[in-house]
């Protein structure tokens, strides 16, 4: 991949990570183009990152081996049949990060014989901590796919899926899935202020508990049920507040929100496709 030259069709806060976990992963800067309407945002990026940058599209894809359509949804059917011309002729492998635009629609506005990566990462990837899954259209080689892979992998972890209607699925759990846990430590956090705790102590504690939480599941071959008896000592605190937890049906809000985030990607995917 560090052979490969990477163009950014937009140079928002995601494509600034992706940029970041490249180079900090040793992809050279003078190999990644980026370019943007916000030429405030391009001289930023210029000035710290030393990429390459320009107010034109079509100056990028010349340029790229890869271009990732990294825009606003809303825009991106505008930026694609602006740009279709210039990346069927350069034949460059199209890896859309925009969320909600599905590959019919980028295929209808790029061209039937694109290669098309669709990615749905999340926002940890500004940490480089994100969690991405990505599906490829027929046209997207071997090669390619790997290609994608690698992008992704800078600033997280990424994987495919086989059919892409499971990104829908993947919108829910992972795309929204942070603001879940952020409702989790709010919540946490105002109860801890009534039990009286200050807000600074009660912050870093949810905080790094949330870290250490996450950290033991990755690190670990058991599943959470299993790791949550493990810390669910009988008759102790912990049963106390998990018991609190079923009794409200924890577990079937959960499986009705995901429901709810999925069935409003799908309808979401129709919208934005329509613009």
């Amino acid at each position: 991949m560090k052979t490969k030259n990477i163009g950014f069709i937009g140079g928002g806060n995601m494509a600034s990570s992706l940029i970041n976990g490249l180079i900090a992963s040793g992809h050279s800067p003078q190999q990644i183009w980026v370019s943007d309407v916000n030429q405030e945002a391009l001289q930023n990026l210029a000035s710290t990152l030393k990429v390459n940058i320009s107010i034109s599209n079509e100056a990028v894809i010349d340029e790229a081996d890869v271009v990732v359509l990294a825009v606003k949804p809303q825009v991106l059917r505008e930026v694609a049949e602006n740009a279709a011309a210039s990346l069927q002729t350069k034949k460059s492998l199209v890896v859309s990060i925009a969320a909600g635009i599905n590959q019919h629609s980028l295929s209808q506005w790029i061209g039937a014989d694109a290669a098309i990566v669709r990615c749905m990462p999340n926002t940890p990837a500004l940490v480089l901590t994100g969690a991405t899954a990505l599906h490829a259209n027929s046209n997207v080689s071997v090669e390619q796919k790997d290609l994608a892979e690698n992008i992704l992998r800078a600033v997280g972890i990424s994987l495919w899926v086989e059919d892409e209607s499971e990104l829908d699925a993947v919108t829910a759990v992972s795309g929204s899935g942070p603001a879940y846990y952020f409702l989790l430590m709010e919540s946490m956090e105002k109860a801890a202020m009534e039990l009286g705790l200050s807000k600074e102590t009660a912050r870093l504690l949810i905080q790094q508990t949330a870290l250490g939480a996450a950290k033991i599941a990755l690190e670990s071959d058991e599943s959470p049920e299993e790791l949550r008896n493990r810390v669910t000592s009988p008759n102790g605190t912990t049963q106390k507040a998990i018991e609190t937890f079923e009794a409200g049906d924890f577990s079937s809000l959960v499986s009705k929100a995901l429901h709810a985030a999925r069935e409003r990607s799908i309808e979401m995917s129709k919208e934005l496709g329509e613009l």
